[in-house]
């Protein structure tokens, strides 16, 4: 069994699964910053293109959740990366689709300028 898999079927990691809900969102074990969450698709599939338009759906309704939770929780919260990673050479290590939900914070780098494109670093600047 995958290590999602294993997330999804253990309730101890499980932050919010709701009964009858194609994904489940849990902390991420290794966040980029605090409140870092995984929204993860119940059904074992590689990445997001092998998802379909409920479980796309299913998965944008836990962002939109899941981030006005987070802002309620924590003020310091002003925006938010959101990103999959399709594929080895995307940076992808678990072979199940998921999307993070990074939390940002004003000043948690020195310039965020670019934002998703520092996953290439001599991009990031344009």
């Amino acid at each position: 069994m995958c290590k999602f898999c294993e997330y999804i079927n253990e309730s101890g990691s499980i932050v919010l699964q709701e009964q009858d809900v194609l994904t489940s969102c849990f902390f991420d074990p290794f966040p980029v910053t605090r409140y870092h969450l995984l929204i993860v698709p119940n059904k074992h599939v590689s990445n997001y293109f092998e998802l379909n338009d409920m479980e796309k759906s299913h998965v944008d309704n836990m962002i939109m959740k899941w981030s006005k939770k987070l802002q309620e929780q924590d003020s310091d919260i002003t925006g938010f990366n959101i990103g999959w990673n399709c594929g080895y050479s995307a940076g992808q290590t678990i072979d199940h689709a998921h999307c993070h939900l990074i939390p940002r914070r004003d000043n948690d780098i020195n310039d965020p300028t670019g934002g998703v494109r520092g996953v290439i670093p001599d991009k990031r600047i344009y």
